[in-house]
């Protein structure tokens, strides 16, 4: 993999568009037409449980109808080569990443395929739907609420993702808007920390100056060209 033994990877929802999963900001801001504040935040939530329950439950069943696309098989097949360091940290609460094979991923606004209790803290694997008030397995409490960080809530495991960045010698943002923070602030931190940073993207994103280079196409093109010729150079 040439000189870029450690290499960060940030992903978003344009890795994923190409397998058919909606971006939240499709449709001036709508996600299968909800508006954002009405489904994906703490207010929303106690304001109207169903609503949002059922909102994931539709998500959830959805993603396990969707198949990884070429650019997660083509970030599997970077991480498994031998010759450095693979992290993937995706915004994306799909599983699709590592139904591609990938290992080293790091979730930081949740999955959906989790369901968590508010009642114990256990997160737990959930396939089915929430709706119904189902226990958790772990203290039998009726708590359970999307393993999911809706906006107003701190995004997961941020003290491994900096620390991930410090030791990087390679930064790369993949369909990312560069619009939701803290992640769009991770290109500036990169290159504070004197790291390579590369955009992969089908339009520039928000923060695309920060980026020693922009490649721009869809994922499912660009992405693959990038990891054969990363490892051609290895």
């Amino acid at each position: 993999m040439g000189n870029n033994r450690n290499i960060v990877i940030l992903t978003g929802a344009g890795v994923s568009a190409e397998s058919g999963i909606d971006t939240f900001r499709d449709g001036g801001g709508l996600w299968e037409q909800h508006r954002v504040e009405d489904v994906a935040t703490p207010e929303a939530f106690q304001r109207d449980p169903d609503l949002v329950l059922r909102f994931y439950d539709m998500r959830r069943e959805a993603v396990q109808t969707k198949e990884p696309n070429a650019a997660h098989h083509a970030l599997a097949r970077l991480e498994r080569e031998p010759d450095g360091d693979v992290l993937i940290v995706t915004q994306n609460v799909d599983d699709l990443h590592e139904r591609a094979g990938a290992k080293n991923v790091l979730y930081m606004h949740g999955e959906l395929l989790n369901a968590w209790c508010t009642a114990c803290d256990a997160r737990s694997r959930w396939t089915g739907t929430l709706i119904d008030r189902p226990t958790c397995p772990a203290c039998g409490a009726p708590a359970l609420r999307p393993d999911i960080v809706w906006f107003g809530e701190m995004p997961y495991r941020m003290e491994e993702i900096y620390g991930a960045l410090r030791r990087a010698d390679l930064f790369v943002s993949i369909g990312t808007s560069g619009a939701v923070y803290p992640a769009a602030g991770f290109v500036r931190d990169a290159r504070e920390m004197g790291v390579e940073t590369l955009e992969l993207n089908l339009e520039r994103s928000e923060g695309s100056s920060w980026f020693h280079e922009t490649r721009l196409g869809p994922a499912t093109e660009i992405v693959p060209a990038w990891v054969d010729e990363l490892v051609d150079a290895g």
